[in-house]
């Protein structure tokens, strides 16, 4: 079977980013930031997508455009005779589809959310009346797995036409939306009252508020947010390598991506910590900050219908974005398991997809009582915990390794691939760097991070 081709690198941009930039930007990273003491968090953040993204991104394209082939398969086609490290395939794959068993639940929040707002919904109702709207919601099972099921269809479903027909085009139609409506919502935001001590909790470190978080809980919350944002480790990004040619190097191409991730990062934070700030919301309030405090934050402004409407359109787009980029991926990697074609796959993973996803739905209501880690927790806090925190970090350290080691890929091998084309080049002096340091560091991380889960 011929490999699939995108139209342009542009297209390779966008679906790229599209994969990257989506409720992780939206959604985790401004009540992480919140949670963890805003500018140290951010600081944090921003230095582990440096030293951490780039690389690993850099490791999953050259991979992917190696082999030419999907994440299930692209050891196979790199690694030496007799060597183990496919073995890592499976579980990348599990991570792409643990990954949207919560993340189709959440953006289906997202589009009920985006629809309430549209109709007015929440028009009349007060501080109190609008947590019990998300309670109430999260209560029914039916609906949840209605608005579950139609962001698992549309999906599958633009993603059963061509590559370029499908993905591509509506991918760039998405992404130049979520744009202009993000940009539109920060300069409204920044016209509020509260915009000067919003922007300072979210941009100004401070010690002392990271010590109240905890610094190594700040630390290790801001790797594991890079890993999740990128969705690095699961080769998510692999598949797009593999649909491009070598006219650009991929050093370049991953730092146009991260950067474009990391804007629309920091643009969500400009976008709410000021009203946060304005109308004295908690901004540490965790998960249900989107869902709960900032519909109250609208029904107090001006015009707020149409900008909680234009807030949760910009939301939608992010979620659809992700889905779209991540639904590829495991469609590149049945076909290419399988030899099945583009519409079967699409037509038995959506299937697979909507049983599941039925877990994270049925944990807020039906499985309520099934609390895996104490009071409180749920079914999505166990596969985000999986998936963040074990699959994301081991699958990142595997990439390096086995693109530098002598035992697997090999440094030279990788370096030609990742350099072919023009644009920025790898350097001599990153291979000490991502052949023991990197490694390590993460490794480190990682059990830091699983023992203050635990701790």
């Amino acid at each position: 079977m011929q490999r699939e081709r995108l139209g342009s690198q542009l297209g390779f941009i966008m679906l790229s980013a599209a994969c990257a930039i989506g409720l992780g930007n939206v959604w985790k990273f401004p009540y992480m930031a919140g949670q963890y003491g805003g500018g140290v968090f951010v600081l944090f953040y921003i230095v582990f997508l440096i030293i951490f993204g780039i690389p690993v991104l850099v490791s999953e394209y050259a991979m992917g455009r190696g082999s030419q082939i999907s994440p299930i398969r692209f050891y196979q086609a790199l690694e030496p005779k007799g060597s183990k490290w496919h073995l890592h395939g499976p579980f990348a794959m599990f991570g792409l589809y643990l990954l949207m068993m919560f993340y189709v639940n959440v953006a289906g929040w997202i589009v009920k959310y985006f629809v309430r707002t549209v109709s007015g919904g929440f028009q009349g109702m007060n501080a109190d009346e609008v947590a019990g709207a998300f309670v109430s919601f999260i209560s029914e099972p039916g609906e949840m797995l209605l608005y579950m099921a139609l962001v698992v269809i549309v999906g599958f479903l633009i993603c059963s036409f061509s590559l370029q027909k499908g993905l591509e085009r509506i991918t760039k139609y998405v992404m130049l939306a979520l744009f202009v409506i993000m940009l539109v919502l920060a300069v409204n935001s920044f016209t509020m009252e509260g915009a000067k001590e919003g922007l300072s909790f979210y941009l100004k470190p401070d010690m002392a508020r990271a010590k109240e978080a905890g610094l190594g809980n700040v630390v290790v919350g801001a790797m594991s947010q890079a890993f999740f944002t990128l969705g690095l480790g699961v080769g998510s990004m692999a598949i797009f390598g593999s649909y491009i040619d070598k006219s650009h190097s991929l050093l370049g191409e991953s730092v146009k991506v991260v950067a474009l991730d990391t804007f629309v990062a920091l643009m969500a934070g400009f976008i709410i910590f000021p009203a946060c700030f304005t109308h004295g919301v908690d901004v540490t309030s965790g998960p249900p900050l989107i869902f709960i405090t900032l519909p109250n934050i609208f029904l107090n402004l001006p015009m707020g219908r149409f900008w909680g409407s234009l807030f949760f359109l910009f939301m939608t787009f992010a979620a659809v974005s992700t889905v779209l980029a991540v639904f590829e991926d495991i469609v590149a990697c049945c076909m290419d398991l399988f030899g099945w074609s583009r519409k079967k796959t699409c037509l038995i993973n959506a299937a697979v997809m909507l049983v599941l996803a039925m877990p994270c739905a049925l944990g807020f209501n039906v499985w309520s009582g099934f609390m895996p880690f104490g009071e409180g927790s749920n079914v999505l806090d166990l596969e985000d915990f999986v998936l963040s925190n074990v699959l994301l970090p081991v699958g990142a350290f595997l990439f390096v390794r086995f693109c530098t080691s002598e035992k697997g890929w090999g440094w030279d091998n990788f370096v030609a691939e990742a350099n072919a084309g023009k644009g920025m080049k790898m350097k001599k002096w990153m291979r000490p760097y991502m052949s023991y340091f990197l490694p390590v560091l993460v490794l480190i991380l990682f059990v830091v991070g699983i023992v203050n889960f635990f701790g």
